[in-house]
């Protein structure tokens, strides 16, 4: 169809779809939708949405019929002996076929007042009439016993038919045996009278010696990957909480498919494709601008496709025993040492691609790929499902190059809407990570790469381990996130709380930075702002504690640093819920006057030691304070210098400089303008010593966060914060108290 009266043609019979008339099965016109395109751009251009959608509305039938003839074309041409004969049973029509189902389906599936048509059309039981059917019984006699005569032919009638697949089925298991079609996706095989053989594309898993293949058959294959793809994509239609009750019909014949040959050879085929591709290859630079590689296309199928599969969660319908995903399954029972070279080494040369890019001395000279998250979420998935990977991966000190490629990808998309849910992913692949002991002693190794990485992650005058470059970077992430990640800080903290034990030998920076976090979540602002933010400073506590009880012969920075806070953390073991209100109320009054009053900023007796002036002037938010918000030098939790001494507690208490939001540290001096009138409970005014001692000894008061816990046990309360909450006697926790105290006597 490449001249425009072909292409002319084509268009009239679009419009004649959305007929209201129908149009007969053996029409020829059902012939021209897969004898005039000539290539996927001629069917998606020419048939637009707007036709398509017009048809589905105004004439369903006519799609009905569309479909029926295209996959029954389909099939026929599959099963010709002469297949891909271009001549007799030329591989175009069978093309033509798969790009206009791959084009219609998506309509379909939009529509919610079809999805009755649509079970019934593609995955309800069918009936084929014998080629006996037609003869129908001879009558000998004429009248003579017409009852039996009756029954008896009846019985026959139902016995000249037959029950066929669903034609969903029947479409699928076309599809895939396509894939494996020598002449169409795979070279002749020499001796083979088979059309179909399952032989794995690439080398790698499961496969020593590679397959010769064309750009012609990748192309083909790519074509018939996106039409599963499309079949597969019925869930982006449905409610998020009815996918796992109901399922993708396409989805859950494919993955429970009891054929060991087809799934392996289907698993194989992609993760190897997918692997084996080498994008760091010689190239000019900048040919990517003018010239789109066919091969980069048909990987990013083959892993799209193979991480639906291993994703898909097979419903259970309580009748039968549950089905089991063997994509997944099998991917699980992968065991030998070379087997898992071949996936660390393909996933980390895709991943490392896009650092490579950046860094380039001619900026966009290389593209970086586009299904690095993808690769990301394989592995993921990978060190999930088979704990012998996970092992591996860890056994090596393989995890430290993932933890750092982890890192690079959440602070590069860490403010990018749209990048989000790759951010978080990464997160959790640290705290999978993370529960392995062995990971948390391969960190303490030096981090001699750190130069290589991109500028925007690299640290300036960087010496120390992957446990600093970890701290440094989740710090980052959580102060400069600008309140982005707020229902991911208790997956980052439970990181360090998992690691903690095992880190020696912190230098100053990353000791610091954690301080830092401290300081930040210990401002009144952001932890009265949240019923829960408290559980966030218990969880960093928690690690500051379990690194002083392992690790303090090994990490004397650290403990350094934390004596030259002493303050800061005494200060808090006397917080009480009044002192931090009233002097959140007095930061409010005087950012109010600052605001009123702005020349008195520029008075001597007004500035802000380490504060800034501009940050005062900013307006006032009713946000729920976050950490990007929480300053953490110039407040009273501020670290102090190496020459404070106990005469700084007579001063009075300097203000805060961060007004973008509520969340403005407290004094490290409890107010003293406390109301005589209404007292409060005993325990809130802070623990006297003789409170603490009466204190139950079985009472449990700082407990470690076991490496293993889960991330929707720990961080369920913590994600959403609470629209106008209001901190009372009722909600200030007793355990936090006593947590302050122990932590007191632990630093003292």
């Amino acid at each position: 169809m490449g001249n425009s009266d072909s292409k002319l043609v084509f268009k009239q019979g679009i419009f004649k779809l959305s007929e209201s008339k129908p149009i007969p099965k053996d029409d020829t016109y059902w012939t021209g939708f897969w004898k005039l395109p000539e290539s996927a751009e001629d069917v998606f251009s020419l048939f637009s949405p707007s036709d398509i959608r017009r048809a589905r509305d105004d004439s369903l039938q006519n799609i009905e019929t569309l479909l029926t003839s295209l996959i029954t074309r389909l099939i026929a041409l599959s099963h010709l002996p002469a297949f891909p004969d271009p001549e007799l049973a030329p591989a175009k029509e069978t093309l033509n076929c798969i790009r206009i189902i791959t084009r219609i389906l998506p309509f379909l599936y939009e529509a919610d007042q079809l999805e009755s048509w649509e079970d019934k059309f593609f995955w309800q039981g069918r009936r084929r009439k014998l080629i006996a059917a037609n003869k129908k019984p001879e009558v000998l006699f004429d009248g003579t016993n017409s009852e039996a005569n009756n029954e008896k032919a009846q019985e026959e009638e139902e016995e000249a038919f037959e029950f066929i697949k669903p034609l969903g089925k029947e479409l699928i298991d076309n599809l895939i045996d396509l894939l494996f079609y020598t002449g169409f996706t795979i070279p002749r095989v020499e001796r083979s009278k088979k059309k179909v053989t399952y032989a794995i594309w690439q080398n790698g898993v499961g496969c020593n010696a590679a397959m010769q293949s064309t750009k012609e058959m990748e192309s083909n294959r790519s074509e018939i990957l996106r039409l599963l793809l499309t079949m597969s994509s019925k869930s982006l239609y449905m409610p998020a909480h009815i996918v796992p009750v109901k399922g993708v019909k396409a989805l859950t014949y494919i993955t429970t498919c009891p054929d060991k040959q087809v799934v392996l050879s289907l698993l194989c085929s992609q993760l190897n494709t997918a692997l084996q591709y080498n994008p760091l290859t010689w190239r000019l630079p900048y040919d990517h601008v003018v010239y789109k590689d066919p091969k980069e296309v048909h990987v990013s199928y083959c892993l799209q496709f193979l991480l639906v599969l291993l994703l898909y969660p097979v419903p259970e319908d309580g009748r039968e025993p549950a089905s089991k995903n063997f994509f997944r399954h099998f991917l699980g029972r992968l065991h030998r040492s070379q087997d898992f070279e071949f996936l660390v080494d393909g996933m980390l040369r895709t991943l490392n691609q896009p650092l490579q890019a950046t860094s380039s001395y001619l900026p966009g000279s290389q593209k970086s790929v586009k299904w690095a998250p993808e690769m990301l979420m394989l592995f993921w998935e990978t060190l999930q499902c088979n704990k012998r990977f996970r092992s591996s991966i860890i056994g090596c000190e393989r995890g430290n190059e993932f933890a750092v490629l982890a890192l690079f990808y959440a602070l590069e998309y860490k403010t990018d809407p749209a990048k989000q849910g790759v951010v978080r992913m990464c997160v959790f692949i640290l705290q999978t990570l993370s529960t392995e002991p062995e990971f948390g002693k391969n960190l303490n190794a030096k981090f001699v790469a750190q130069e290589s990485l991109p500028l925007n992650v690299r640290v300036p005058d960087f010496n120390g381990t992957y446990a600093d470059y970890l701290i440094i970077s989740i710090h980052a992430l959580i102060t400069t996130s600008k309140g982005k990640l707020d229902a991911i800080y208790p997956a980052l903290l439970a990181t360090i709380n998992n690691v903690a034990p095992y880190l020696q030998q912190l230098d100053r920076l990353s000791s610091t930075k954690l301080i830092q976090l401290f300081i930040s979540m210990s401002a009144p602002s952001f932890l009265l702002g949240n019923q829960t933010n408290h559980a966030l400073l218990q969880s960093l506590l928690e690690a500051i504690n379990a690194i002083i009880e392992h690790q303090y012969h090994n990490n004397h920075t650290f403990i350094h640093t934390v004596c030259r806070a002493r303050r800061k953390f005494e200060a808090l073991r006397s917080f009480t819920l009044e002192s931090g209100q009233q002097e959140i109320e007095r930061l409010s009054q005087r950012r109010k006057v600052s605001r009123d009053n702005p020349d008195d900023l520029r008075s001597p007796s007004r500035s802000l030691r380490g504060g800034s002036f501009d940050n005062l002037r900013s307006p006032q938010s009713t946000r729920t304070p976050s950490l990007s918000n929480v300053p953490e030098e110039g407040g009273a939790f501020t670290i102090g210098d190496d020459e404070d001494s106990d005469d700084d507690d007579e001063r009075e208490p300097a203000a805060t400089p961060s007004h973008s939001s509520p969340s403005n540290p407290t004094s490290q001096t409890p107010s003293r303008s406390s109301s005589i009138d209404e007292p409060l409970p005993t325990q809130l005014r802070g623990m006297s010593e003789k409170a603490r001692g009466k204190m139950p000894a079985s009472q449990s008061a700082f407990s470690r966060q076991s490496s293993s816990t889960s991330l929707n046990s720990h961080s369920a309360p913590i994600m959403s914060p609470t629209v106008g909450f209001s901190p009372s006697t009722h909600w200030h926790p007793d355990p936090f108290i006593i947590l302050f105290s122990r932590l007191g006597r632990s630093t003292a």
